[in-house]
């Protein structure tokens, strides 16, 4: 007698998985138990990583999903939310990293993790997740931001490679890079240079770097605001035609303001994008240029005190006192145009007119 054919064994079924929104409304939003506040700031949190990764099934929001999430808003400028920003976050957070802005600090991203937490145990309890990947990050420790100046590799290369983009003049786009090589003044500074900060001073050229109350901008510091002498360099540029009046306000008045208020925003996305193209390393940003010049300022030979240099790049002096913080304090502009005119490039770094 023959044996009886085996059973067919039938796939396991599928688990399907909830989406995040829908969890949330589920467990956070229309529990009775939770406050207003609680239910807006959890609101915040998953519109935050919805808007970064889109509405993920629940079940594939793993450990590696959190860190990059980590990533993402330990990046954010701390300035994020609090204006009327409607740029995607990604595009925010290149902005903020090319402009040198201070990002949030460890205790906003702890509340985001810990509303998440939160959402997460409730999945756990019903099996929607099999483990919380949002318990257990350090939020205590100092986000180390890897910031360096470019290499004259880098420049050689950034100045060789002829800028197609139509944001922004070709004037302008020179003209901002160059700014930014030959003083180390922040983007935010350049791009808010009006005609009337550049003034003669002893004789000598100088953008005056200063508060308008009147279009609501100042310095980053009491320090930002400051005299730097005009390169030689920047002067004989005949395209950038600094000490020429054309009768605009601004010395780039092609830029353009952010939703957030930030000007030449034009700019900074155009900067971001081609230095992608170039396949430069994120760690090279606009604010680099900052750092190039301050690192050569104080590796060169001329006996050029700290202080000059601290006040041409508007640091707070390391040792204050009577005196330091402006800049009629009895440095002379003299002193400062020789702090300027220690920078040299190799002809191949910089950027033709």
């Amino acid at each position: 007698m023959a044996s009886p054919a085996p059973e067919e064994r039938k796939p396991a079924p599928k688990i399907s998985s909830p989406l995040l929104s829908t969890m949330a409304e589920r467990f956070i939003y229309s529990d009775k138990t939770k406050s207003a506040d609680t239910i807006k700031a959890t609101q915040k949190t998953i519109g935050l990583f919805i808007e970064a990764f889109g509405d993920m099934p629940v079940r594939q929001i793993t450990g590696n999903v959190a860190g990059e999430f980590f990533d993402l808003l330990s990046s954010l400028p701390a300035t994020h939310g609090k204006g009327k920003t409607v740029l995607p976050l990604r595009v925010v957070i290149a902005q903020a990293q090319e402009r040198g802005l201070e990002t949030v600090g460890g205790k906003t991203v702890k509340n985001h993790f810990s509303r998440l937490s939160a959402l997460w145990g409730h999945l756990v309890k019903r099996d929607f997740a099999d483990k919380n990947p949002w318990a257990g990050w350090d939020f205590n420790v100092t986000k180390k931001i890897v910031r360096r100046g470019w290499t004259d590799g880098e420049l050689a290369l950034l100045a060789r490679t002829q800028w197609s983009g139509t944001a922004v003049s070709h004037r302008t786009w020179t003209g901002i890079i160059s700014i930014g090589m030959f003083t180390g003044m922040r983007l935010g500074e350049i791009c808010n240079l009006r005609r009337q900060d550049i003034e003669v001073i002893d004789g000598v050229s100088c953008f005056h770097v200063r508060p308008h109350p009147e279009d609501g901008w100042s310095p980053k510091t009491s320090a930002g605001t400051r005299i730097i002498p005009i390169h030689s360099s920047l002067l004989r540029m005949e395209g950038l035609n600094l000490l020429e009046d054309n009768g605009e306000k601004f010395l780039f008045p092609d830029l353009t303001v952010s939703t957030s208020g930030e000007r030449g925003d034009n700019f900074a996305r155009s900067f971001s994008k081609h230095k992608k193209q170039l396949g430069l390393p994120e760690a090279v940003t606009f604010h680099s240029f900052r750092h190039t010049v301050s690192t050569k300022l104080r590796n060169q030979e001329a006996h050029i005190r700290e202080l000059w240099i601290d006040t041409v790049l508007g640091h707070e002096a390391s040792h204050k006192s009577q005196g330091t913080m402006n800049y009629t304090s009895g440095i002379d502009v003299a002193n400062l145009q020789q702090v300027i005119e220690a920078l040299h490039y190799p002809a191949e770094c910089i950027i033709p007119f």
